[in-house]
């Protein structure tokens, strides 16, 4: 038997989903699985789905939208924008199998797996508790304070931003099948996390600085544009720790594969969010969850990017109509 994981790439909850599921398959199957393989999956316009995604015996997927594919045989995800179309939707409805689970209100997709497993499979992995609350501080921004995740000194962090950062694609994969089995400390110590690591965090440091000069603030919305910078993506709690009284931020960014707009609201804002990201993101056809989204679009359409980062900031800046 071959078993195959797709799951949400440079991401770490991504992972660390695809970690979790991958040990319970191996333990529950044991001798019978003969590999496992994985393949990271993007949010991107059109079907984010490759042809040959579910050639295994067993196809899984973790932490990105549902696919209605008959070859697909277990699902987990906890965005709010996990069925692209109505038929989606209909379809994981429709599902029997007893393998596909969505809950939109799980902080992190790793926590969700976890306490699924538990209650209908009866499988624990306790050993697993310090990764699955990372991935729900992270996941879920959690974090004590915005420089706790701006100055990156917890492993977990470090490994975060490596792998939101890396363009090695056989990193992701090492990574996983660490967080298998081994501590989180023990794998931020090893040199194929630290070398690449190192030159990451001095760029993490100058994105600050650059972070600083570019933003805007404007009705508790900060928006930075990137698009013509040397960055291809902000660690996004840098404007918090910059602005504490933002409530949201937009940001415009471009790399070789994708022009995107990311927006976020401010874990540590009161009063509470007023706006469900995922719906403003929805209209572009992005997606996310309630306080945070993206917008993926072509590497070449810059000038659109910043036209749906204008008219969302726009959006954010105003209070909600009722529905």
């Amino acid at each position: 038997m071959r078993l195959k994981v797709l799951y949400h790439g440079n991401c770490f909850d991504g992972c660390a989903s695809a970690a979790l599921f991958a040990r319970f398959f191996a333990e529950r199957e044991g001798s019978r699985l003969e590999s496992i393989r994985f393949l990271p999956l993007h949010h991107q316009p059109g079907d984010a789905f490759p042809k040959d995604a579910f050639d295994a015996d067993v196809n899984a997927c973790v932490d990105f939208r549902y696919s209605p594919s008959p070859a697909l045989h277990w699902w987990f995800d906890h965005h709010l924008s996990a069925f692209p179309t109505p038929a989606d939707r209909q379809a994981f409805e429709r599902d029997v199998s007893g393998h596909k689970f969505w809950d939109p209100n799980a902080p992190s997709c790793t926590g969700f797996i976890a306490r699924t497993l538990a209650a209908r499979e009866g499988w624990r992995a306790d050993d697993l508790a310090e990764l699955v609350r990372w991935a729900e501080v992270i996941d879920a921004a959690r974090f004590d304070t915005p420089a706790q995740a701006v100055r990156l000194e917890e492993p977990a962090l470090r490994i975060m931003t490596l792998l939101e950062a890396t363009k090695d694609p056989l990193l992701p994969t090492r990574v996983i099948e660490a967080m298998q089995h081994r501590p989180l400390a023990e794998i931020a110590a090893e040199p194929w996390i630290t070398g690449p690591l190192a030159p990451v965090l001095e760029r993490h440091r100058g994105a600050v600085d650059i972070v600083r000069r570019q933003a805007k603030v404007e009705g508790g919305v900060v928006t930075v544009d990137l698009a013509d910078t040397s960055l291809e993506s902000a660690n996004k709690f840098i404007a918090y720790d910059l602005f504490p009284e933002a409530s949201y931020t937009v940001v415009v960014s471009r790399d070789p594969k994708r022009a995107k707009v990311s927006v976020g609201s401010n874990p540590w804002a009161r009063p509470a969010r007023p706006h469900d990201i995922s719906k403003l993101c929805e209209r572009y056809g992005g997606g996310g969850h309630a306080v945070v989204g993206a917008v993926s679009l072509g590497p070449d359409r810059v000038a659109d990017a910043r036209r749906i980062a204008a008219e969302i900031a726009d959006a954010l800046r105003r209070e909600p109509r009722a529905p």
